[in-house]
C-alpha cells in the first residue's frame, strides 16, 4: 500500500467514523454507504477539482430550474437509471402481478374524476383512444373500487403543467367497478422529449443521448391491503420502442397493442366521433399483495 493510497483511506474510514452516532440506524447506514461509494468514485477515476466544481455547478443548475411545475432532479434520476433502480430494488417482481416503472415528473395530485367511461384527454390534441381492462389480485379475483390515476402528453408532446394557461388536460382518475372492470377515452400516446432545454438537456447532448421517451400511457393504481402500483402502457410497434427509451422504462410486458379504428367506427360507448379515426387498446392490471 503507499502512502498515497493510505491518506485516501484513512480519509474515508475518518468521515465514515463521523456518523457512528447517528441516533437512526437506518440513515447511518445510509451516510456510512454514501461516503464509501463516493469517497470511491472520487479515487477511482482521479477526479480533479475543476471537474467536482463543474459538478457543483450542474447540481446547482438543476436545482434552479426545479419549481413547483417542474421537477428537474427526477429528470437527472430518470436519465442516470436511479428511478428505474430504485424501482426494481422496492417492487420486486410477485408472482404474475404487473411490472412496475418510473413515475416521472408531471404527476399532479387532485386531478379530475372522470368516472368509468369518461374522458380524461380534457381537449388535449391527438387521435382518441378507448382503454379497457380490469383491476384483479395474483389470484383473478376482481378487485373493486380500486383508484385509477391516468396522466399523459398530447400530440404534440407537451404535458398540462407545461403549459403557462393552467390548463388541466391529459389526466384523471376512475375506480374500478364491482367486477374490477375500467374504461376511459385518453388520446393515443405518442412519442416526446422529456424537457431538454436544462442542465439535463445539455447532460443528454455531451454524452450524444436522444431525450425521447417510447410513446406511452401512466397508470397509478392502489387499493386497501394491495402494493401501489406505478407503471406504463407502451405503443407497440412505435419505433423508439427499438431506438430506446430516455429514462429505461421499457418492459415488454407493458408494451400493449393500440388497434387503429376507422373513421365512422362504432365505439364502445356509442360516443360520436364522426369520420375521425380512433384507437383503442386493453389493460388487464394485476395488482401484488401490500407489504405486511
Amino acid at each position: 500500500m503507499t502512502a498515497q493510497h493510505r491518506i485516501e483511506e484513512q480519509l474515508t474510514d475518518e468521515v465514515v467514523a463521523s456518523f457512528a452516532r447517528t441516533p437512526d440506524p437506518r440513515l447511518r447506514e445510509l451516510m456510512e454507504a454514501l461516503t464509501r461509494h463516493v469517497h470511491a468514485f472520487i479515487r477511482e477515476t482521479r477526479l480533479t477539482e475543476a471537474e467536482w466544481t463543474r459538478a457543483i455547478e450542474f447540481l446547482t443548475a438543476v436545482g434552479h430550474i426545479t419549481d413547483d411545475r417542474r421537477q428537474e432532479f427526477i429528470l437527472l434520476s430518470d436519465v442516470l437509471g436511479a428511478s428505474m433502480q430504485t424501482i426494481a430494488v422496492n417492487n420486486e417482481a410477485y408472482e404474475n402481478a404487473t411490472e412496475a416503472t418510473v413515475f416521472g415528473p408531471f404527476f399532479v395530485e387532485e386531478s379530475p374524476l372522470v368516472g368509468i367511461g369518461g374522458d380524461i384527454a380534457g381537449g388535449a390534441s391527438g387521435t382518441p383512444c378507448w382503454v379497457e381492462g380490469t383491476v384483479r389480485d395474483t389470484a383473478g379475483n376482481p378487485v373493486p373500487g380500486a383508484r385509477i390515476e391516468v396522466w399523459e402528453a398530447d400530440e404534440d408532446g407537451f404535458y398540462d403543467v407545461q403549459y403557462a394557461d393552467a390548463r388541466v388536460a391529459g389526466r384523471g382518475h376512475l375506480f374500478s367497478g364491482e367486477n374490477g372492470e375500467f374504461s376511459f377515452w385518453c388520446t393515443t400516446p405518442t412519442p416526446y422529449p422529456i424537457p431538454h432545454d436544462g442542465p439535463v438537456g445539455a447532460l443528454l447532448d455531451a454524452v450524444d443521448r436522444s431525450p425521447v421517451r417510447a410513446a406511452h400511457l401512466h397508470f397509478m393504481v392502489s387499493a386497501q391491503d394491495f402494493r401501489t402500483l406505478v407503471t406504463h402502457i407502451f405503443v407497440e410497434g412505435d419505433p423508439q420502442l427499438e431506438i430506446g427509451d430516455s429514462v429505461f422504462g421499457v418492459k415488454e410486458s407493458l408494451v400493449k397493442r393500440f388497434e387503429e379504428q376507422p373513421g365512422g367506427a362504432a365505439t364502445p360507448d356509442g360516443r360520436a366521433l364522426g369520420d375521425k379515426p380512433w384507437a383503442r387498446s386493453r389493460f388487464d392490471i394485476v395488482l401484488a399483495p401490500g407489504r405486511q
